[in-house]
């Protein structure tokens, strides 16, 4: 059987991080040099790089890691890109949400009065598919901090954004207005390592199946 340590796999740092270690532990990699090391960022004895989430897809599509590990809320955003997605691997379960402030919803209001609303979001692909299928007007601002400020500084009228509890939302006096869809995190090949590295892949996932 084909060796999955030859393989170059982008590990999420973040909220998918410390779970994404945990497989590849029983996997058969070895993760102690990369839990041990928060600076550093490759590992080419383990076979990992680690980065942002939203940054997994540009490493996997040019081939510079062979698989990786992100959100499907990330996929979604990068919708584009030439990647298979091949597990969804059930962990770092949340939902994207448009959320308001509590009571009367500003945004429903914004639209009923002016015909739009809007929306702030890190996440503006997904946002503006969801209000173009739904077949509502919004004016989508792009920001990239805490999002939850937006509707309370004036910015916006309500936030699309990824939550897990619902806690930091009710901290900042937002509530959930619509769920939009439900993200976990997925395993991603690059389509020429997927082929030329198909026994090395195929060993990987047999191993997933197990565990």
């Amino acid at each position: 059987m084909a060796d999955p340590s030859a393989l170059r796999i982008a590990v999420p740092r973040g909220a998918l991080f410390g779970h994404t270690l945990d497989l590849l532990d029983r996997l058969g990699l070895d993760t102690r040099e990369v839990r041990e090391n928060d600076r550093k960022l490759l590992f080419e004895a383990a076979g990992i790089i680690t980065m942002r989430p939203s940054d997994v897809p540009t490493y996997v599509e040019a081939g510079a890691a062979d698989l990786g590990i992100t959100g499907k809320d990330v996929l979604l955003e990068q919708s584009e890109r030439e990647l298979y997605e091949l597990v969804d691997l059930g962990y770092g379960h949340c939902t994207m949400v448009l959320a308001t402030v509590a009571g009367q919803d500003p945004a429903a209001e914004a639209l009923r009065r002016l015909g739009v609303m809007r929306i702030a979001t890190k996440y503006p692909r997904i946002a503006s598919r969801h209000f173009l299928d739904t077949g509502r007007q919004a004016e989508i601002v792009e920001v990239k901090g805490s999002v939850e400020l937006a509707p309370l500084a004036g910015l916006a009228e309500g936030i699309v954004d990824l939550t897990a509890s619902g806690t930091t939302l009710r901290e900042n006096g937002l509530v959930v207005r619509e769920e939009i869809t439900h993200s976990t995190a997925r395993l991603i090949a690059n389509p020429v390592s997927h082929k030329l590295k198909a026994r090395a892949i195929d060993a990987l996932l047999e191993r997933l199946d197990a565990v």
